[in-house]
């Protein structure tokens, strides 16, 4: 199995990264940098934000064995209501969060020589599924990431690759984009406090643990579900 993690400069990345090279697995890390040094380890250098880099990422590949592509790399965006922002972020939110990942996803998948060989895991978020104010494109992002995961998979279907995707929220990891959360100014993000406390009183869930859930879920048979929150995994 070859595990292709994106966003490994630090973070659940990272996490997820060395917690497959550690079961003895060869991983591919893509993003920015890293501080990885294993001899199963590869590193392609990659910035989602750039699309002509992406779209070449991973495109000369040639896959003989099984692939499990884990779309990890993500940005918050502007923390603002959307009638103060000057500049709408949003089409560089859903070049990072969107098609950055799909476009990786159609080189990899592109390359793969027995299609069912393939698994997609696309980390996403509960606020896929909730507005959260002062989120919009963070959460409009999400929302399409899970809709498109869940649309490539039923395709796939159709044709006859019976394939695994997952589209997964991790829960509230103790990582840098919490950091940049409780840096925002209750003026533009109501809930600042809450996620404060949620540091202060040891609710985060550290970036190893999670990637320890999603080995375990990984290990898995697949079932057709599609959407899963790691928190609720025993």
């Amino acid at each position: 199995m070859i595990y292709i993690v994106t966003g490994v400069s630090r973070g659940l990345g990272k996490a997820i990264a060395e917690c497959f090279l550690k079961d003895g697995h060869k991983v591919i890390g893509v993003g920015r940098s890293h501080s990885i040094d294993h001899e199963n380890f590869r590193f392609q250098k990659c910035d989602f934000s750039d699309r002509r880099g992406v779209e070449q990422c991973m495109k000369n590949e040639d896959f003989t064995s099984p692939v499990t592509l884990i779309n990890n790399a993500g940005i918050l965006g502007e923390i603002g209501r959307i009638s103060q922002k000057e500049t709408f972020d949003l089409p560089h939110v859903l070049d990072v969060n969107v098609n950055a990942p799909f476009q990786l996803i159609a080189n990899v998948y592109g390359n793969m020589r027995k299609k069912s060989d393939f698994t997609l895991v696309n980390i996403s978020s509960g606020a896929a599924n909730r507005a959260i104010p002062s989120w919009a494109s963070y959460c409009a992002s999400k929302s399409a990431l899970n809709m498109l995961t869940e649309a490539f998979y039923l395709e796939e279907h159709e044709l006859g690759n019976t394939i695994r995707a997952y589209a997964l929220s991790p829960g509230v990891i103790d990582t840098d984009m919490q950091g940049q959360i409780r840096a925002a100014s209750p003026n533009v993000f109501s809930s600042v406090e809450k996620f404060k406390s949620l540091r202060e009183d040891g609710m985060l869930v550290s970036a190893e643990e999670a990637a320890i859930r999603l080995k375990i879920l990984l290990e898995q048979p697949f079932d057709g579900t599609v959407f899963h929150d790691l928190r609720m995994l025993k």
